[in-house]
């Protein structure tokens, strides 16, 4: 087997790429990171080098990984700040780095795509030796799966967790159902935020298939504009990337719109894969009380009911997911760092990041709304 480091995902045919990806993610998918590297989202300009390794075995693709050349850390949502400013106190250049990541986007999965284990251990080697000839400080693969995990920490990674907050249907028929397995005081706290939005006189609409397009789609844009602006000051993703997204994607995306009359305020951006509803973006343009919290999560909850979706992913952060049915699950990261005392240094915070986060999931856990079994309803 021989790896190569592509200049872009258009390096393969998509169909080579799309038969080692999940074929349930569409994160993973060639046609998603296109759009990324097309629009000139993920760019060198940006800051995202596309890098990706492929590993070939008589000139067929085995396995493949999506690898970045970082120049910051900013779209990730693993966040490593602290480690680059000690890394740069002590003199060494933290970046550029390599990230095995999906671009601007936390929603874990598989990142190390292999037709079997010696095919994967080909790509792990690669990623080593890649690490290597590049001289550069650290490789890190974001959002991998807990298998993945375990077999990188093998490999000599280091091995990071975190917490996001998913939505699990319970077998529930509709959303009253889902209601109904909420304490008193939880329920009532739903039935009024839902009902604070109804009375905005806000029209509130679902479009997927073929109700969406790419002109559709690149109108949302305003709307993560909005969001950019409030919270993080740059935007990387563009408006052809939403365009590409509505041509190459349609029947993956899922939007939550809210009307004003004929206008357009808010919305919501979601993919759907094949077991999960995977919450992306969020806008307004103008403020509604509760507004978020029914287009981002009550509304992705009554659609995956109703399509027979078992788990809504609601993205990064927020614990306020807690009190609204998203329960707290692990993710894991893994991370490749050369300089031994910088390493040294990186795993003890590691250590003690896992006993608080270890510490803090049973009072997480406490924050959700469900009835104990023989509490009234």
């Amino acid at each position: 087997m021989q790896a190569r480091l592509l200049s872009g995902i258009a390096d393969l045919p998509a169909a080579a790429w799309n038969r080692l990806a999940p074929p349930g993610d569409p994160f993973l998918s060639a046609e998603y990171l296109g759009a990324m590297e097309a629009s000139r989202s993920a760019a060198t300009k940006t800051g995202w080098q596309p890098l990706h390794i492929a590993v070939e075995d008589a000139g067929e693709l085995v396995a493949a990984a999506p690898l970045y050349a970082k120049g910051h850390s900013w779209g990730e949502y693993v966040f490593d700040h602290a480690w680059a400013d000690a890394y740069r106190r002590a003199g060494g250049s933290y970046y550029p780095k390599l990230q095995v990541a999906v671009p601007f986007t936390p929603v874990p999965g598989r990142r190390l795509l292999a037709q079997n284990p010696s095919a994967r251990d080909a790509l792990v080697a690669a990623l080593h030796q890649t690490l290597e000839q590049l001289d550069l400080s650290s490789l890190h693969v974001t959002f991998c799966t807990a298998e993945e995990a375990e077999a990188l920490r093998k490999a000599g990674f280091l091995v990071r967790r975190g917490v996001q907050y998913h939505w699990e249907n319970r077998g529930y028929g509709d959303f009253a159902d889902f209601l109904e397995s909420l304490r008193s005081s939880k329920k009532k706290m739903v039935r009024k935020e839902r009902e604070q939005v109804r009375a905005s006189g806000l029209e509130l609409r679902v479009l997927d298939g073929e109700a969406l397009s790419g002109q559709t789609l690149e109108a949302f844009y305003p709307f993560y504009l909005a969001t950019v602006d409030k919270r993080w000051g740059s935007a990387y993703l563009t408006r052809d990337f939403f365009r590409r997204l509505g041509q190459s994607l349609r029947d993956r995306v899922v939007l939550v719109g809210a009307w004003k009359g004929r206008q357009l305020v808010a919305a919501a951006l979601n993919l759907r894969g094949a077991d999960a509803l995977y919450g992306r973006l969020w806008g307004s343009l103008e403020e509604y009380r509760f507004l978020h919290f029914e287009c981002c999560y009550y509304q992705a909850i009554d659609y995956a009911i109703a399509h027979g979706i078992p788990r809504v992913e609601a993205g990064a952060q927020g614990t306020h997911k807690l009190h609204r049915g998203y329960a707290p699950v692990w993710t894991w990261s893994a991370h490749l760092i050369p300089d031994r005392s910088f390493r040294t240094a990186v795993a003890r915070f590691l250590e003690q990041e896992t006993r608080e986060l270890e510490a803090q999931m049973p009072d997480l856990e406490a924050l959700l709304p469900y009835r104990r079994e023989g509490e009234a309803a």
